[in-house]
C-alpha cells in the first residue's frame, strides 16, 4: 500500500494544471489590441504552429525508429526491461506536449502584453510573467502526472511486498522514459535553436547593421520568423529541455533511494523513493504561492524589476525549505537532517548561480556595462570582452556546484566519504531541491520570450513610444531572467548527471543478472551481483583513472561537448547565411519595402528558418545518440562511465560560458539602445558605429546562448540516458 504523502505528488501536478488553465483563461479574456496588433500576432502564432507541426512530424519518425529498435532488445534479445519501449514513448509524449501549450499560450500572449504595456509597467509585467507562469505549472504538472501515474502502475506489477528489489526494479524502469524526454527535449532545443538564431541573425545583420532600421521594423522580411523564432526556441524548447531536466532529477533520486535504503527495506526504502516526488509536490504548490506575488511600480529601474520576480521565487524557495524539514521527519527517513542538509545545498546552490548569471548578465551591473563600454572602439573589443566576461563568469557557477556537491555527499553520509550509496542519495536530493520550485523559475525564462514578442508588436504597430519604452524594459528583464534560468537548467544538469552515473551501474547490475551472471569475482572473493555494492561494481569493471578504457572516454565525452557546440553553430551559420541572402534579395528587387510602400514576403523568411532547422537538427542529435551505444559496445563499461564523466565536465563549463556571454552581449546593445553612448543613432539622425559594434556582439553571441550552450545541459542527460536505457546491451556485447 502506498504511503498517503504520496499523494501530495499527482496533488501538486493536479494544482498545476489547474492554475496554468486558469492563467491561460484570463490571458486568453484580456484585449489584444489594435486590427494591426491582433493580424501581427496572428502571424507569428501560424508561423510558430506551423514549424511545430514540421518538427513533430520528424521526431515522431525517429521515436517510431527507436521504440522497434527498444522492443526488438526487450522482446528478441532479452537484454533490456519490456517496459522500456513504453516509457520511452510516454517520455517524449508528455515533453512535446508540455512544449506544445507552453507555446500556444505565448504566441497569443504577446499582443495582449504590447497593449497591456500601453496601460501601465505593472500590467505588462504581471500579464507576461503569468502567461510565461503557464509554461511552467504545465511543465511541471505534466512531469508529475506522469511519474506518478507510472509509480503507481508499476507498483501493480512488481508489488514492494514482494522484497526491496522491486522498488530498485521499478525506479531504474521508470528511469528509462527520461530518454524520452531528452530525445524530444534536445530535438527541440536544437531545432529551435537553429530556427530563432537563424532569422534573428539574419534580421539584425541586413535590418539594423545594413540597412539602419530598428529592430523589429514591419519593413524586415525577417521579423516574423525572428518573432516566431522566439517561441519555438525559448518556449516550447526551453519547456522541453526543463520537464526532462526535472523528471530526471526526480527519477535518478528515487531509484538512487532504493538502492541506498534497499538492505532496510520496508518503509525506509519506500519513503525514500517517495520524497522527491513529494518535496517535488510541494514545491509545484509554493511555486503558485510565489507567482502571485509578482508585481511592480511605473518606472521601476532594471534592479527593481529583476527584484520583483525574485520575491516570487525566494518567497517559494524560503518555504520548501521550512516544510520540507518537517517532511522528511515525518517520512521517517534515517539521518533525516543529513538529508534535509543536502536539500537545502541545492537550493541555495540554485540561487547563488542565479544571482552570478544576474550579475554577470544584466545590464544593472558593471560587467555587461563594461562591454558596452567597449563598443566605443569597435565590435572587436565588443567580442573580445563577451567572451572574458563570460569565462570568468564560469567560476562562482563551477565552484558552488563543486562544494554544493560534496556538502551534499556529506550531510547525507553522514560526513563519511565511504558511505557511497547514501552519499549519492544526498547529490541526487540537491538536485531534486534545486528544480523543486521550478514552475517559477521557468515562468521567470518563459516571460522573457513573450515580453520580447510584446515589443516587437508594438513596434510592428506603430504603438506609442512609452509603450516600447515599457515593453524594452520588460524585454532587458528577460534577457536577464532567461540567461538565469539557462543557468539553473544547467546547474541542475550537472548535479542531476552525477547523480545519473549511479543509476548507471545500478542498470548494469539489473542487465548483469537478465543474462545470468548471477555473481563475479573481486579482489579474490566471490559477490552476489544482487547484492554487490557501488565500489564491488566499480572494482569489478577497473572503473579508475589508470585505466585506460575511462581515460579514453572521458576524452570522448570532452569532446562530444565541443563537436555538438560547433555543429550548431555551424548549422546557425549555414541557415543564417541564407536568411541574409534572403532580406538582401528583398529589399534589392523591391526597393518600395525600405520607403513603406510594399510589403515585404515574410512567409518566405519562416520558410527558410523552418528548412534549415529540420535539416540541420538531425546530425547532432543523431550523435548524442549513437555515440553512447558505440562507447558501450566498444569500450564497455568502463569507457561509457569515462564518456559521461567527461561530457558532464566539459558540457558544464562550456555552457555557462557560452549563456553568459551571449547574455552580456545582448544585455550591452539593450543598454546602448536606452540612450547611452549616443543611443541607437546620433544626433544628426546617422546610424551611431557604437551601436553598430554592440549589434555585431549580439549577432555573435546569439547562437551561443540560444542555439549552443543551451544544448549542452540536453546533451549531458541525453548521454546519460541512453547509456542507461543501453546498459544491457553494454554488458553483453562489449569488445574491450
Amino acid at each position: 500500500m502506498l504511503n498517503p504523502w504520496f499523494w501530495l505528488a499527482p496533488a501538486g501536478s493536479v494544482l498545476a494544471l489547474v492554475v496554468a488553465w486558469l492563467f491561460y483563461r484570463n490571458m486568453m479574456a484580456q484585449d489584444e489590441g489594435t486590427p494591426r496588433m491582433a493580424a501581427i500576432a496572428l502571424a507569428v502564432r501560424k508561423g510558430a504552429m506551423a514549424y511545430l507541426r514540421q518538427q513533430y512530424r520528424v521526431v515522431t519518425v525517429i521515436f517510431l525508429c527507436l521504440t522497434v529498435l527498444f522492443a526488438i532488445m526487450a522482446y528478441v534479445l532479452k537484454v533490456q526491461n519490456g517496459w522500456v519501449p513504453f516509457a520511452f514513448i510516454t517520455g517524449g509524449f508528455f515533453s512535446g506536449l508540455a512544449g506544445f501549450f507552453g507555446m500556444k499560450t505565448a504566441t497569443y500572449a504577446s499582443a495582449r502584453t504590447a497593449h497591456a504595456a500601453r496601460q501601465s509597467l505593472d500590467r505588462g509585467l504581471r500579464l507576461a510573467f503569468r502567461s510565461g507562469a503557464v509554461m511552467g505549472l504545465v511543465v511541471v504538472g505534466l512531469a508529475l502526472l506522469d511519474i506518478s501515474a507510472w509509480f503507481v502502475i508499476l507498483n501493480q506489477f512488481y508489488p514492494p511486498s514482494e522484497g526491496p528489489g522491486s522498488l530498485v526494479l521499478i525506479t531504474t524502469t521508470m528511469l528509462t522514459f527520461g530518454m524520452g524526454a531528452s530525445t524530444q527535449a534536445l530535438f527541440a532545443r536544437v531545432g529551435g535553436g537553429i530556427f530563432t538564431k537563424a532569422a534573428d541573425v539574419g534580421a539584425d545583420l541586413v535590418g539594423k547593421v545594413e540597412a539602419g532600421i530598428p529592430e523589429d521594423d514591419p519593413r524586415n522580411p525577417a521579423t516574423i520568423a525572428d518573432n516566431v523564432g522566439d517561441n519555438v526556441g525559448d518556449v516550447a524548447g526551453m519547456g522541453a529541455d526543463l520537464y526532462e531536466s526535472y523528471c530526471g532529477a526526480i527519477l535518478a533520486t528515487a531509484a538512487l533511494g532504493a538502492t541506498a535504503f534497499s538492505a532496510a527495506g520496508g518503509s525506509a526504502q519506500m519513503n525514500s523513493v517517495l520524497a522527491p516526488m513529494i518535496i517535488a509536490g510541494i514545491g509545484t504548490i509554493l511555486s503558485v504561492i510565489g507567482m502571485l506575488m509578482v508585481r511592480t511600480r511605473e518606472g521601476a529601474t532594471q534592479k527593481q524589476l529583476l527584484g520583483s520576480l525574485a520575491r516570487g521565487v525566494n518567497s517559494s524557495s524560503i518555504l520548501i525549505t521550512v516544510i520540507s524539514a518537517a517532511v522528511l521527519h515525518l517520512l521517517g527517513l534515517p539521518n533525516a537532517w543529513g538529508v534535509w542538509g543536502s536539500l537545502v545545498t541545492g537550493l541555495v546552490v540554485g540561487i547563488v548561480i542565479g544571482k552570478s548569471t544576474e550579475y554577470y548578465t544584466s545590464h544593472g551591473y558593471r560587467p555587461t556595462v563594461a562591454i558596452a563600454e567597449h563598443a566605443r572602439t569597435g565590435p572587436a573589443t565588443v567580442i573580445i570582452s563577451g567572451i572574458g566576461t563570460g569565462l570568468i563568469s564560469t567560476a562562482i557557477p563551477v565552484s558552488m556546484v563543486s562544494i554544493g556537491t560534496i556538502m551534499a555527499f556529506l550531510f547525507s553520509s553522514g560526513f563519511s566519504f565511504t558511505n557511497l550509496s547514501m552519499g549519492l542519495y544526498g547529490i541526487g536530493i540537491a538536485a531534486v531541491g534545486m528544480l523543486s520550485t521550478l514552475g517559477i523559475t521557468l515562468a521567470t525564462d518563459a516571460y522573457g520570450p513573450i515580453a520580447d514578442n510584446a515589443g516587437g508588436n508594438a513596434q510592428m504597430a506603430g504603438l506609442e513610444k512609452e509603450v516600447r519604452e515599457r515593453t524594452d524594459a520588460l524585454d532587458a528583464l528577460g534577457n536577464t531572467t532567461a540567461a538565469t534560468g539557462k543557468g539553473f537548467a544547467i546547474g541542475s544538469a550537472a548535479l542531476t548527471a552525477l547523480a545519473l552515473l549511479a543509476s548507471y551501474l545500478e542498470e548494469i547490475r539489473i542487465g548483469m543478472v537478465r543474462i545470468g551472471t548471477t555473481a563475479f569475482e573481486v579482489g579474490g572473493r566471490t559477490v552476489e551481483t544482487a547484492s554487490a555494492t557501488l565500489q564491488e561494481l566499480m572494482a569489478h569493471f577497473d572503473i579508475h583513472l589508470m585505466n585506460p578504457l575511462v581515460l579514453v572516454g572521458t576524452f570522448i565525452g570532452s569532446m562530444m561537448a565541443f563537436l555538438f557546440c560547433g555543429l550548431t553553430m555551424q548549422a546557425v551559420g549555414r541557415a543564417a547565411g541564407r536568411m541574409v541572402e534572403e532580406v538582401r534579395r528583398q529589399f534589392a528587387e523591391k526597393p518600395g519595402i525600405i520607403r513603406g510602400e510594399d510589403e515585404p514576403d515574410y512567409a518566405r523568411c519562416v520558410a527558410i528558418s523552418t528548412r534549415g532547422a529540420q535539416h540541420e537538427m538531425v546530425l547532432p542529435a543523431a550523435l548524442a545518440i549513437l555515440v553512447p551505444i558505440a562507447t558501450g559496445i566498444v569500450l564497455g563499461v568502463g569507457g561509457v562511465m569515462g564518456l559521461l564523466l567527461g561530457g558532464v565536465a566539459a558540457g558544464f563549463v562550456l555552457a555557462i560560458f557560452l549563456a553568459n556571454s551571449g547574455g552580456a552581449w545582448d544585455n550591452a546593445k539593450k543598454y546602448i539602445e536606452e540612450g547611452n553612448h549616443g543611443g541607437k543613432k546620433l544626433a544628426d539622425g546617422s546610424k551611431n558605429p557604437v551601436h553598430g559594434a554592440a549589434v555585431i556582439g549580439d549577432t555573435v553571441g546569439d547562437p551561443c546562448k540560444d542555439t549552443a550552450g543551451p544544448s549542452l545541459n540536453i546533451l549531458i542527460k541525453l548521454m546519460s540516458m541512453v547509456a542507461i536505457v543501453m546498459a544491457g546491451l553494454t554488458v553483453t556485447f562489449h569488445l574491450l
